[in-house]
């Protein structure tokens, strides 16, 4: 019997490999769409794994750092170390911010933590650690930096002693690493000027200046000490203590909130990008949806073109299964050249995407599955169409 849809193929060849690469093209973007989505993911993972913390001690009653604001005295470590499981600290100071590199702005975050202790970058691919208290930084290859460059950071200009890779906040920024006391005066104390206006109308304010209350000495000394502030502390905890356990008694004793590293990835992944991936699962399904409907066209439009070879096939006494085989296979042959040529090209321009991009085998397999189950069902209409073909048609005018 001869394979009407491979005879039909070979004599559009052309067209048939043209129209497989426009659908290609929408796979892509396709398989683009979700490897956006699982860089989210990872994004937002990736410091997590990089401090190696099993808890965050946090503001009380708040989602910090990263999904809401948190506060912290810097002296709250010193409280925490002795508690029972707790075999490491660290203050954490976080902070999103533009900085300049080659006369353009670039938005970076900006993490402080002590040097030697939790909190800092996992691994360097250039030059050394942070290794003095003030105006050295380590900062991601993403940002463009280079070793022996200079980041300005608020008033202050620090050098560049080392480039780490993959360490990027939970919005994909890159990150710059300081010392933990740059940090603070970065986030949390004012400039002279400020200073200088917060006296001035402190010192005219009747309510400041009562006897018996605090005086302006007083009030700017406090603002000035708001500076020894942190956004969170880490913990590691001792081997054979349950973090969950030594949390609970965190929460329970000291007035704070902590989470756990399940937690608080659970924060991340849950809080702060749930709203992009309902965008990006709403996008994958319109999609679909016009792949499905681009491939029921194409099929149908093939279909009709061959009426009289289908009319002669049934005149010959062809089983209907056999040209629905026919039309499926056309159908289906376009699904596995769209699906490659898709998949080379979302291969090929994830890298330059602003945002990361991570293309995983398991979603390949699944995108491929749903290409030829979308292919089938779209060939229906056309199979329906040449089911219904009169072989008078054959030898019809």
């Amino acid at each position: 019997m001869i394979n009407l849809a491979r005879r039909d193929v070979a004599n559009h060849l052309g067209r048939y490999l043209l129209t497989g690469f426009g659908l290609g093209l929408l796979i892509g973007v396709t398989l683009t769409m979700a490897g956006v989505y699982r860089g989210m993911v990872d994004d937002a993972r990736v410091l997590l794994r990089a401090v190696r913390a099993d808890i965050w001690v946090v503001q009380q009653n708040t989602l910090g750092p990263f999904a809401e604001p948190s506060s912290l005295q810097d002296d709250v470590d010193r409280s925490l170390e002795g508690l029972p499981g707790v075999a490491e600290t660290g203050n954490v100071a976080y902070l999103t911010m533009q900085v300049k590199h080659g006369g353009k702005d670039l938005r970076v975050m900006v993490a402080g933590y002590a040097p030697g202790r939790l909190g800092g970058p996992a691994f360097l691919v250039a030059g050394r650690p942070i290794a003095r208290s003030h105006y050295e930084a380590v900062a991601d290859a993403k940002t463009g930096f280079k070793v022996g460059d200079r980041i300005r950071i608020r008033r202050n200009d620090y050098t560049v002693v080392g480039l780490t890779r993959r360490m990027v906040s939970s919005g994909g920024d890159p990150m710059v690493f300081i010392s933990l006391k740059d940090a603070q005066e970065a986030q949390f104390l004012k400039d002279n000027d400020a200073i200088v206006n917060d006296r001035n109308r402190l010192a005219v304010n009747p309510a400041v200046n009562r006897p018996g209350q605090p005086g302006v000495l007083e009030a700017v000394e406090a603002i000035q000490t708001a500076s020894h502030r942190v956004n969170a502390v880490l913990l590691r905890v001792e081997q054979g203590h349950d973090p969950r356990q030594v949390a609970d008694n965190i929460k329970r004793w000291k007035h704070l909130t902590a989470y756990t590293s399940v937690d608080m990835e659970d924060i991340l992944v849950a809080k702060l990008i749930a709203t992009a991936a309902r965008q990006i699962a709403l996008f994958l399904i319109i999609l679909a949806v016009v792949s499905a409907a681009i491939v029921a066209f194409i099929i149908y439009t093939m279909t009709l073109g061959k009426i009289k070879e289908i009319a002669v096939l049934k005149l010959i006494g062809t089983r209907d299964r056999t040209i629905a085989a026919m039309i499926m296979q056309e159908a289906l042959g376009l699904g596995v050249i769209g699906f490659f040529v898709g998949k080379f090209a979302a291969t090929l321009w994830a890298p330059v995407f602003p945002k990361h991009v991570l293309l995983e085998t398991g979603d390949a397999i699944r995108a491929f599955a749903l290409t030829l189950v979308i292919c089938a069902l779209a060939s229906l209409l056309a199979i329906r169409a040449a089911l219904h073909i009169d072989p008078a048609e054959a030898i019809g005018g």
